[in-house]
């Protein structure tokens, strides 16, 4: 049996400011790295073994943080942009509240949580789920069945992909998926790479 660790980056400068962000490699706030230090505590009873992150800052130094707090910091890191955030396209860089009123809040939603619809020029989270999936099972999946404790640190998109595909949620329930910032979703795998048991850990909830 292995850990796997699904860990969302802390606050970063563009969530602070409650905008799209995707592709955009924005830097975490100080509310992040105070989150990504939280995130280190929460999984401090679990030996790491090797980490999966995006090209991304965010979740590069969201990895960094907790790996350096937990004394992790010679394991073997894989950086792979399959499993960065979702592309929002023309949406990049709006105000989520500017949005919902331009758009009305139906199709906001519908851009914001929907399972096929991709805003102008951008992606949905099916077309995330179809990057992020082949990387999982081709890399984060070995390592796990090879009997190795993994963290991956990335996005709210790339991770509730890797979470529909463990859980098997359907298409039409995962727009009721969240994942916070620094909210770590904690799984036992077996040695077939099938899903033992699920833990979440959230550090809002410790404050």
């Amino acid at each position: 049996m292995s850990y796997l660790i699904l860990v969302r980056h802390g606050q970063s400068k563009w969530n602070l400011l409650n905008k799209w962000t995707g592709f955009t490699n924005v830097e975490l706030s100080d509310k992040g790295r105070e989150e990504a230090k939280q995130a280190a505590n929460l999984i401090s009873d679990i030996t790491l073994h090797k980490a999966h992150t995006s090209d991304l800052k965010r979740a590069q130094e969201t990895l960094d943080i907790i790996l350096k707090e937990n004394n992790h910091t010679d394991i073997d890191v894989k950086k792979h942009p399959a499993i960065k955030e979702r592309h929002y396209g023309d949406l990049t860089g709006m105000n989520k509240d500017e949005a919902r009123a331009k758009f009305g809040e139906e199709k906001f939603k519908l851009y914001r949580r929907s399972w096929d619809v991709a805003p102008p020029n951008g992606e949905s989270l099916k077309d995330t789920f179809e990057r992020a999936i082949p990387y999982y099972e081709e890399h984060i999946l070995n390592d796990l069945k090879s009997g190795h404790n993994v963290i991956v640190a990335a996005h709210g998109n790339s991770l509730r992909a890797i979470v529909k595909h463990l859980e098997n949620i359907p298409d039409d329930k995962i727009a009721e998926l969240e994942i916070g910032t620094g909210v770590i979703h904690v799984y036992e795998i077996d040695d077939e790479g099938k899903v033992l048991n699920k833990e979440i850990r959230d550090h809002s909830k410790k404050l």
